[in-house]
């Protein structure tokens, strides 16, 4: 994923309620919340960053929330196709319970 520094491809309108504002004020105001940003997307974010950047970063950081829990959700399937694999195995290895009948 790239970073904002880049040349916008094409510029969107976006609606944005009394709470969008709220929210965004608070994350271009908080040191926490601007420290938390940066984590996620690896841009530096201050109190005078454009409301543009800090739109496009806080998308940047819910696109990259989106790949973490996908990528997750695909290695947790991984995860329980082996164990069920394993289970199947050990299964077929196993002495069926008639067999000293």
């Amino acid at each position: 994923m790239e970073t904002v520094d880049r040349s916008p491809a094409t510029r969107k309108s976006l609606p944005l309620s009394e709470r969008d504002l709220r929210d965004l004020a608070v994350l271009r105001g908080s040191v926490a919340h601007r420290a938390a940003l940066a984590e996620l997307t690896q841009v530096h974010i201050s109190e005078k960053t454009s409301e543009a950047v800090l739109l496009q970063t806080v998308l940047e950081a819910g696109l990259k929330a989106v790949a973490d829990l996908v990528e997750a959700d695909g290695y947790s399937r991984i995860a329980r196709e082996v164990v069920h694999e394993e289970r199947q195995a050990v299964a077929r290895r196993r002495r069926p319970s008639w067999a000293d009948e």
